[in-house]
């Protein structure tokens, strides 16, 4: 097993002042996020029970619903407080690197990166990310990679109501600029304009890379709807349905895509071969 070399300050996040595990439900953005991750993927995943490398998958929010599904699922995280989560998601699960992982070449039908790359500022680093994902796919099979879109903070203080507030409209300005994040309200990140993460999955070799914004022109309206109210939109709601039709609409849309706080970008390994 290879000892991650994540930045500490990443590790310390997770493991002490986030919860992962509740991200996805503790907020109407984050419900949003998780039915249109799940949707987008749902579009492209391979028949069950293909066999699914979940890098970097966190405390096993997609790998649960994966498994759920019929899917064979393997996730690997950095963080040892995830990975003891995740062992409860019906998936195997290893403490790992994305950079250097342990499966054997052409081992998996579906690699997915819905966290590295976004946590390695350097380019090289995120290179060998897609180069290892490319490695251990099977010929013809699926990688779907996601980032943080570079306007994200900015519209998220805004929608918040606090972007004027303690520093946040210099350090928004300054994420603008470099993608940089410096790791005050989030920790350090990197955050890509949508053609830029596009063109370093097609750069590694990766065929067909199609870009996609998750959560649509409502993500910035149900946060600021939640930070005016106090009070968690339901996923019953017209706000919300409303929301997730305009996620919906905006798809083939491609400059609406930076309206959406994440990006996905699925592509394939070029080749083809038979589902193991």
């Amino acid at each position: 097993m290879t000892t991650p070399q994540v930045a500490d300050e990443v590790l310390a996040y997770y493991s002490t002042r986030f919860d992962e595990h509740a991200r996805l439900a503790s907020s109407a953005a984050g419900v949003l996020e998780l039915v249109r991750t799940q949707e987008l993927l749902r579009r492209y995943l391979p028949t069950a029970p293909a066999r699914v490398l979940d890098v970097g998958g966190g405390p096993g929010a997609h790998a649960r619903w994966l498994v759920e599904d019929g899917y064979r699922v393997h996730l690997v995280d950095p963080v040892e407080r995830h990975v003891r989560e995740a062992a409860g998601a019906g998936c195997t699960v290893e403490v790992g690197d994305a950079r250097s992982l342990s499966a054997a070449d052409a081992s998996y039908d579906v690699v997915l990166l819905l966290g590295p790359l976004y946590h390695l500022p350097e380019l090289p680093d995120r290179a060998r990310v897609l180069a290892e994902a490319l490695r251990v796919v099977r010929p013809g099979g699926l990688v779907v990679a996601s980032g943080i879109q570079r306007f994200a903070a900015l519209f998220d203080h805004a929608a918040h109501g606090r972007l004027h507030l303690d520093g946040r409209e210099e350090r928004s300005g300054r994420v603008l600029a470099s993608g940089v994040n410096e790791g005050r309200e989030f920790t350090f990140a990197y955050f890509h304009r949508a053609e830029e993460l596009a063109a370093e999955v097609r750069g590694a070799g990766i065929d067909g890379a199609r870009l996609y914004g998750v959560e649509g022109p409502g993500d910035s309206m149900l946060k600021a709807a939640e930070a005016a109210t106090g009070l968690q939109v339901p996923q019953e709601s017209d706000l919300f349905v409303s929301a997730l039709a305009a996620a919906r609409l905006a798809e083939s849309h491609p400059e609406l895509l930076v309206a959406s706080s994440h990006l996905l970008v699925f592509g394939h390994r070029p080749g083809q071969a038979a589902l193991s």
